[in-house]
């Protein structure tokens, strides 16, 4: 485990500015509107190392200057501190309801000062794209104001991309500094599985189980899942009071910005705790879907297509008793889902920097189950990963370790161009009362 959380380069978030401008300019936008509120901050403070709190904010970035940033009573003292030198607007109408609102000007005046004029082309980045750029998911009350301002001959769309493009979004090919956090936070998570799968017992309640992953206050992805029994079929709840019996279905999910991991089996020491329909779980289920993973991981490298990997797991997979309808994989950053080139027949070239779930889940919708095995990776060329080796040296004896141990112990061989974030990579123990035996490919 690493000792401290790395620090960005206070630095680096002028330079993402920068890089944004230069994507304005070549899609002709005057300025870009950054929307964020405490579930879709991740743009925010990708770009300026603000994120609001119990607030929403209103980044503006033009062609040159300092950006500027509208924010509610709360956060205005917050934003100053933010690494990026940013241009502070009051704007009351953002702070909680009864909040005063009597110190800040309308919200059309403000823009209108930053550059939102009539005939302006305005890009709203938000945390979506859509097939036609009109359609945007921040708030009225702001996409009237724009389109107010610049009139008939100006233009308010859809700018998402420029940062969660799949193929070359600002926020999707990620620098060794970005990566040194993702790689923290994912010995954070999977330290917390770990110590979950470890500590798991029959008797326990949800919430006392849940106490296992040991959160230490990061900002959490997504909240914490954990649930057993007919509870763990739906998924995506949260941990409440009933006890854990031994047969339950059980699933957990635990993710902080930059990382997330997921487990998923039955509560039992072997197959014969099952009901006896469904004693073949490992070859009926967890079998086949271990093949598949370890075959999308000896796949997946710089240079391979989006189209190949969907075709992995579309082959090993595809029978409908498995019921995979999402992607097989996706996108990471500090939000836990930032996009995917993953689908049929996607063309989109998979680039050195990018981070990866590797998120394959079975909704077999049956007594089954489910199974699951989600971990992070990166890709990293040979220069990058020379660059990280240097610079974050610990980190990369780690990633070798796991490499090694997914080699050695699990039977799956890594491209070179493939770093393992996780410290439990790959580990998939089916039934959870024995941690300490686990899917491997070797005899």
């Amino acid at each position: 485990m690493p000792d401290v959380r790395p620090e960005l380069p206070p630095e680096l978030h002028a330079e993402r500015i920068e890089q944004l401008r230069e994507r304005m300019a070549a899609r002709h936008l005057d300025i870009a509107i950054v929307w964020a509120d405490r579930e879709h901050s991740a743009g925010m403070s990708f770009l300026s190392g603000f994120d609001p709190r119990f607030e929403e904010a209103i980044l503006l970035i033009g062609p040159d200057g300092e950006p500027a940033i509208l924010v509610g009573n709360e956060c205005f003292g917050m934003a100053g501190a933010a690494p990026l030198p940013m241009r502070r607007h009051l704007l009351q109408d953002l702070s909680l309801p009864s909040q005063p609102r009597d110190r800040s000007r309308p919200l059309a005046e403000i823009l209108l000062e930053e550059g939102v004029r009539p005939g302006a082309r305005v890009g709203v980045v938000g945390w979506k794209t859509y097939a036609d750029r009109g359609i945007l998911e921040a708030p009225s009350f702001l996409v009237d104001a724009l389109r107010t301002l610049v009139g008939p001959s100006g233009v308010v769309e859809n700018a998402a991309d420029l940062l969660i493009d799949p193929a070359d979004g600002l926020r999707v090919i990620n620098d060794a500094d970005q990566l040194a956090l993702f790689e923290w936070a994912a010995t954070q998570t999977s330290g917390g599985i770990r110590r979950l799968l470890d500590g798991l017992r029959p008797g326990m309640t949800e919430r006392e189980a849940v106490r296992l992953l040991d959160w230490n206050g990061t900002p959490l992805s997504c909240h914490l899942m954990l649930s057993a029994g007919p509870r763990a079929r739906l998924g995506l709840l949260s941990p409440g009071d009933r006890p854990i019996e031994r047969g339950d279905p059980f699933t957990v999910a635990f993710g902080i910005w930059g990382a997330l991991n997921c487990r998923a089996g039955f509560v039992v020491e072997d197959a014969a705790e099952l009901p006896e329909p469904i004693r073949d779980y490992v070859p009926r289920l967890v079998g086949p879907y271990f093949e598949a993973v370890a075959e999308w991981y000896r796949t997946i490298r710089v240079g391979v297509t989006g189209g190949r990997l969907h075709g992995v797991i579309a082959r090993r997979l595809g029978d409908p008793f498995f019921g995979i309808f999402l992607n097989a994989g996706h996108q990471i950053h500090l939000d836990e889902w930032v996009n995917s080139p993953i689908w049929a027949d996607s063309p989109i070239v998979l680039r050195s920097g990018m981070a990866f779930q590797v998120d394959i889940i079975p909704a077999t919708g049956s007594p089954w189950f489910t199974t699951n095995i989600e971990d992070g990776i990166a890709l990293a060329d040979e220069e990058l990963r020379a660059t990280i080796a240097s610079r974050y040296p610990g980190m990369w004896r780690r990633i070798e370790a796991r490499r090694a141990f997914m080699a050695e112990t699990l039977g799956i061989d890594l491209h070179p161009d493939v770093l393992p974030f996780s410290n439990l990579p790959a580990y998939l123990p089916p039934f959870l009362l024995r941690p300490d035996r686990a899917m491997t490919l070797r005899l």
